[in-house]
């Protein structure tokens, strides 16, 4: 169990320390792909709830300290029910649903797109397997119907792009700002 996290700050101080692991078999880190993430997102118009998922879905990677083997060797830290986990204080649905969808997504995306899994990365294709593999048309029926589905779909489509090494993003400050705009309304 970890704990959630309580300020912005909090949340920006582990990217920004703890973000310079590579990413999971990619040539890249951690911290580009999520600054790669969100810039996708806020090329394709997104708004800010969308671009703040981008850049934080696979943080949950980065508290279970995701190894570079650790997906070859057969482990899945369930990152996305980590992250969800750590920023539900934070963040509403409109953050917190596209993160906890994105590998659901993926695995819907395998089924109902011809050739969207040959376009997976080798490391994509095997936490794929992990993951439960391609949905069957009983379960990617019941994904689409979900909440914030459609926006998990396109935070997918957002992380696949974001593994191309010395990319140019705006820095991490660029994206807090987007993120303070994002969270919840405090009582």
């Amino acid at each position: 169990m970890y704990s959630a996290f309580q300020t912005l700050d909090e949340v920006f101080e582990l990217l920004s320390r703890r973000g310079h692991a590579l990413y999971g078999g990619e040539a890249v880190s951690q911290l580009e792909h999520a600054l790669q993430s969100a810039l996708a997102a806020e090329q394709s118009g997104a708004d800010a709830s969308l671009i703040t998922a981008a850049l934080l879905h696979d943080i949950g990677h980065i508290v279970c300290e995701q190894g570079d083997d650790d997906v070859a060797n057969g482990v899945d830290d369930h990152h996305e029910a980590v992250a969800v986990q750590l920023l539900s204080t934070l963040f509403g649905d409109e953050v917190c649903l596209p993160i906890a969808l994105h590998v659901a997504a993926k695995r819907y995306l395998c089924h109902s797109e011809t050739g969207y899994l040959d376009s997976l990365s080798t490391a994509s294709r095997l936490s794929l397997a992990l993951q439960g593999g391609p949905m069957s048309a009983t379960e990617a029926e019941r994904f689409i119907r979900r909440p914030h589905a459609t926006a998990a779909l396109d935070l997918r489509r957002h992380d696949d792009v974001a593994k191309t090494p010395a990319l140019p993003t705006p820095p991490l400050q660029h994206y807090r700002l987007i993120a303070a705009q994002a969270l919840k309304a405090q009582p």
